[in-house]
């Protein structure tokens, strides 16, 4: 599914699916790209790569531990008490909350499936994690890096949304779309 080159999208395009030879888990890898109006942004963070939890996507049942369907996904500002767009913990802890994280919305009857930093392996149950590379399943998503490019995503889309972008918690994000492509 490309992007309609209109507003802020994050386009994550899904490449393999990575298991943990010592014990098995499974982890969804790919690339992501952040574009404003259709241009592909550069610099550091504006781009890497992610890992989600093992497919195949569904939306169908809350809670199932399964990667959301490949789709178009508009955003939301997230305040919760683990993860939050406005008054998360600035620091490079992995132990503090609430962390920084915005949540994907339309794909109900799941919730709170968000872009947030992870850590080791893969820190979701339907989530995205931001990264730098995970050429292979021994390779961990570090937490700062993690960390550093979910701020950046979320300056990025404040910096380019201006006012539009909502001043608090639990609103929309008008023109803010996560795109996620890929069913591997």
């Amino acid at each position: 599914m490309p992007i309609n080159g209109s507003g802020w999208e994050i386009l994550f395009v899904r490449d393999s699916v990575q298991t943990r030879a010592s014990d098995s888990k499974r982890r969804t890898v790919g690339r992501y790209q952040i574009f404003h109006d259709g241009v592909p942004q550069t610099g550091t963070d504006m781009a890497g790569e992610f890992a989600e939890t093992r497919g195949p996507g569904d939306n169908s049942t809350p809670d199932n531990n399964r990667r959301i369907e490949a789709g178009r996904y508009p955003l939301h500002t997230q305040g919760g008490n683990k993860y939050a767009t406005f008054g998360y913990v600035e620091s490079d802890s992995s132990g503090v909350k609430p962390k920084p994280g915005i949540e994907l919305k339309g794909c109900e009857p799941r919730s709170e499936i968000l872009i947030h930093p992870g850590r080791g392996f893969l820190a979701s149950i339907g989530c995205i994690n931001l990264c730098t590379s995970l050429p292979n399943a021994a390779e961990g998503v570090t937490y700062t890096s993690s960390r550093r490019r979910v701020i950046a995503m979320l300056e990025d889309m404040k910096a380019f949304l201006g006012a539009a972008f909502p001043t608090r918690n639990e609103r929309p994000v008008p023109g803010a779309h996560a795109v996620i492509d890929g069913e591997p």
